[in-house]
């Protein structure tokens, strides 16, 4: 059952509930109570879509255990914080908030997540950040604090993805062994802390300067990220101070030879 507080803070067990029924009942909450400022979820095992489509902007979801696939899908305003690990395609076509996730993200994290934020603890699966694209003053941002599969940035379209390669005490992990990464990607940027070798790149890929530009553009998303997850300033500041090699498109129609040419 679940209580509600006079703060407008709202505790659901979800212990034993079908995913669909669980997701009813966040719903419901919402709707009966439109001023709810958070949604704690307890034991959460495995429930799918989470979140999904709704827009509120302020309200937080809390998250205690593992929820299952799309968590966030198609959110527009919600902040998700998950004490745990999540399933696959955490913030699939997100399109604005924030969805920080203290343990580890599962594939395809950030699938076509067109706006919004994720920062992940821990590390994340193959082929996130797959389809991130930006419009206007819609723009994704992934940050990683740990490593990310191959095919990371796959047909990347547009944002920022941040891999960290920190463990949980903030030491070094040493050299990413991601493979295949950028593949197709023809918009946005992967900045990756450390050295990465041109053989781990997909086709479409290139290893461009890192900058001080790109070290003003990535800083706040790492300020961010320390902040959410109670980091020293000390290791804020030698994060914000490494180097990283940023990954970029080759061109904005890497493909454009594998199709009919523009005869006008």
């Amino acid at each position: 059952m679940e209580k509600v507080k006079e703060n407008m803070e709202v505790i659901l067990d979800a212990k034993d509930l079908e995913y669909r029924e669980l997701n009813e009942k966040i719903h419901k909450i919402l709707n009966e109570n439109p001023n709810v400022k958070k949604i704690i979820l307890k034991n959460v095992l495995g429930q799918r879509f989470i979140g999904n489509g709704i827009q509120k902007k302020g309200l937080i979801i809390e998250i205690y255990g593992v929820p299952g696939g799309d968590l966030g899908m198609f959110m527009n305003g919600p902040t998700i914080i998950v004490h745990g690990n999540t399933d696959h395609a955490p913030g699939n076509t997100m399109d604005d908030g924030k969805i920080i996730i203290h343990g580890s993200g599962g594939d395809v994290t950030g699938h076509s997540m067109r706006g919004g934020k994720i920062f992940v603890r821990g590390n994340v699966g193959y082929r996130s950040g797959i389809h991130m694209k930006e419009y206007k003053d819609k723009f994704p941002v992934l940050v990683v604090g740990r490593t990310a599969k191959d095919f990371l940035g796959e047909y990347m379209a547009g944002g920022i993805i941040v891999v960290l390669n920190i463990d949980n005490k903030g030491n070094d992990l040493g050299k990413i062994k991601g493979k295949m990464i950028g593949t197709g990607i023809h918009g946005g940027s992967i900045y990756i802390r450390g050295k990465i070798d041109e053989s781990q790149l997909g086709v479409a890929a290139d290893i461009k300067e890192f900058t001080e530009e790109d070290r003003k553009r990535i800083t706040p998303y790492i300020e961010e990220f320390c902040k959410e997850f109670g980091l020293s300033d000390e290791l804020k500041n030698k994060l914000i101070n490494s180097e990283y090699t940023k990954i970029a498109p080759i061109s904005k129609r890497p493909f454009g030879k594998l199709y009919t040419p523009d005869l006008r």
